[in-house]
């Protein structure tokens, strides 16, 4: 049975509860970060990186404002807010027929935010490595 990629997601999102990526996230995804320049090829990598996201957005008011579908693919547009800075951004997800996902895509705007969440992603992933 298909997973439903989305709905997963988002209760992923929600929970926090990032074991769940096991099971959503394909042997062979892609991860493309918005501040590292080559791709991230594989699940432990794009599970450390999103586990990584959602403890980083944890203290901020995330919330998807807009989601577009099509076939196998997304754009979820998301803002936040982390100490003062506004942080407006998009998830481009794509799945296979089984609803895993195979290729994550984050972009994120303005500069400031990009800054701000590439040290604070820098600092949760050495302590999720630790």
């Amino acid at each position: 049975m298909a997973i439903d990629t989305l709905k997963t997601w988002h209760e992923i999102v929600e929970s926090k509860n990032n074991d769940a990526l096991d099971e959503l996230l394909a042997d062979d995804v892609v991860f493309h970060s918005p501040v590292v320049h080559t791709p991230q090829e594989g699940k432990a990598i794009t599970k450390l990186y999103l586990s990584a996201a959602t403890n980083t957005f944890s203290g901020g008011s995330f919330e998807y404002v807009r989601e577009v579908t099509s076939g196998n693919n997304a754009v979820l547009e998301f803002v936040s807010e982390i100490d003062g800075i506004t942080i407006n951004g998009i998830d481009m997800i794509r799945w296979n027929d089984e609803g895993q996902i195979v290729d994550f895509k984050v972009m994120i705007r303005p500069l400031k935010a990009v800054n701000l969440l590439h040290r604070m992603m820098g600092e949760m992933l050495q302590k999720l490595n630790a």
